[in-house]
């Protein structure tokens, strides 16, 4: 069913009638005004009055209304789950969008002009003229090794990260190298330590003087911030161990690529495992790509 068609199911059994895209226009406004002040200083987090969501918090309610406040009716959407554009969570969140707005929904990156994502920032590389949009659990990089609120707020003001880089170091100290994995502490605009959202080490780099908007929507924290293009992102990392990614032993098991965020599968019958690329839209377009 087209999305036009399935806005007007919703909109003729509404009473009240919906809003276009669902929230009302001043809860819109106070949204694009923190992701704004986001923009204006990249990393720092901006609180905002998150709304009720037709989806339990932690499942992408602050990115979902970061979509929702900044999407118009000429815009395309994508949601993606770690990668995925056919996980629960990614067609749920399709869905929706296409119901209370009524525009058009894809998979191809390449055609999207907002991306929303859980955990995972697109291979393909995207263009000055899109919005990635990240869903966040904890936006506080501090949490894990400071709980009080109040202290993480000065330590961020005064830039001190020195139980941050402690934490690092006793990391080395154990295992002999940094094995922090997802949503790995960086340093924003050489100013602000961010927490990237639980994206691999592997889309560390994307962020990194990227042509494209990043927004990144905490609801159940009610937090936003941003990395505004060709801004600098930077891991933490030492003089003698630095940031690195994930390596994979083997290519991607559908397209053969080397290049890409593998996931693992391992066979439950001792068979060992095998790798397929996490981005599924570009997995299929490169099979697609080889078969023309």
């Amino acid at each position: 069913m087209r999305a036009d068609a399935l806005l007007d199911q919703v909109v003729d059994s509404a009473e009240p009638e919906y809003n276009f895209a669902f929230l009302d226009e001043r809860t819109k406004r106070a949204i694009r005004r923190a992701a704004l002040k986001g923009v204006a200083i990249p990393g720092h987090q901006v609180p905002f009055g998150s709304r009720e969501m037709p989806i339990a918090r932690g499942w992408g309610t602050g990115g979902l209304q970061l979509s929702l406040a900044l999407i118009g009716p000429h815009d395309v959407f994508k949601a993606i789950d770690q990668g995925s554009d056919d996980s629960v969570n990614a067609v749920n969140i399709r869905h929706f969008v296409a119901a209370m707005s009524g525009v058009e929904t894809v998979t191809a990156t390449a055609e999207a002009t907002i991306i929303q994502s859980r955990h995972r920032i697109p291979e393909e590389t995207l263009r000055p003229d899109q919005v990635l949009v990240l869903q966040v659990p904890k936006p506080e990089p501090l949490s894990r090794i400071e709980p009080r609120v109040a202290r993480s707020q000065k330590m961020h003001a005064e830039g001190d990260y020195a139980s941050m880089w402690l934490s690092l170091y006793e990391g080395v100290a154990l295992s002999g190298d940094i094995s922090m994995g997802a949503d790995y502490p960086a340093i924003v605009n050489g100013n602000y330590l961010m927490a990237p959202s639980p994206i691999p080490r592997w889309d560390m780099p994307k962020l990194h003087h990227a042509p494209f908007l990043t927004l990144f929507g905490a609801g159940r924290e009610k937090r936003i911030y941003a990395v505004p293009p060709y801004t600098s992102v930077e891991p933490l990392e030492f003089s003698d161990y630095h940031f690195r990614v994930e390596e994979f032993p083997s290519p991607c098991q559908l397209c053969g690529a080397t290049d890409t965020f593998l996931d693992e599968h391992v066979d439950p019958h001792g068979g060992g495992s095998t790798y397929s690329c996490s981005d599924t839209a570009y997995c299929a377009a490169r099979r697609e790509g080889s078969q023309a």
